[in-house]
């Protein structure tokens, strides 16, 4: 028996039982006891789709449903209306004028503006343009600072501008110092 492929007999036999109303299952039982096979409830199933027997095409006695048409939507009451309560404030915008952008950093340093492939191993890479569509983007090829990529100007604006605090000294080290 090939599996993908039922013989003409089986599949006439396939088209009696649900003809008569049996299930799959039940299908597939007197198939297999008529012809020593071994075809499962999916196995009809899907055989029934490919001769165009599917489930579609059963008539089986399902829930009573109602006409659509005895639906009705109902509108809500304006006062049974519910505000959405967001867990945060809400901020409300009461001018719709322009936006002050912040004051940009920008370094005291007059750009080389060196294509990629120009620039050499010790040079800058801080980028330049690129910001309109088709500008072409250059970098700053100055002599970059050790263990960066930037130059140190471009590495300080980088960089957290805010210093960080002195390091507080305790007491215990101050004890130690002066039993030495």
């Amino acid at each position: 028996m090939e599996l993908w492929n039922w013989a003409s007999e089986h599949s006439d036999a396939l088209r009696e039982c649900i003809a008569k109303g049996l299930s799959y299952a039940e299908a597939a039982r007197t198939i297999n006891s008529r012809f020593n096979t071994a075809y499962s409830r999916n196995a009809a199933l899907g055989r029934a789709r490919r001769l165009g027997l599917g489930p579609e095409d059963r008539r089986q006695p399902s829930m009573p449903r109602k006409a659509a048409e005895s639906r009705s939507v109902v509108e809500p009451h304006a006062s049974e209306v519910r505000k959405l309560e967001l867990p945060w404030p809400v901020p409300v915008f009461k001018e719709f004028g322009p936006v002050k952008l912040p004051k940009l950093r920008c370094v005291e340093i007059e750009p080389r503006r060196l294509s990629l492939v120009e620039l050499e191993r010790g040079d800058c890479r801080y980028p330049y343009g690129g910001d309109e569509e088709g500008e072409v983007i250059t970098f700053c090829g100055h002599p970059r600072r050790a263990g960066s990529s930037y130059c140190t100007p471009h590495f300080h604006l980088c960089r957290d501008p805010v210093e960080p605090p002195e390091r507080a000294v305790s007491a215990a080290s101050l004890w130690l110092v002066e039993m030495a």
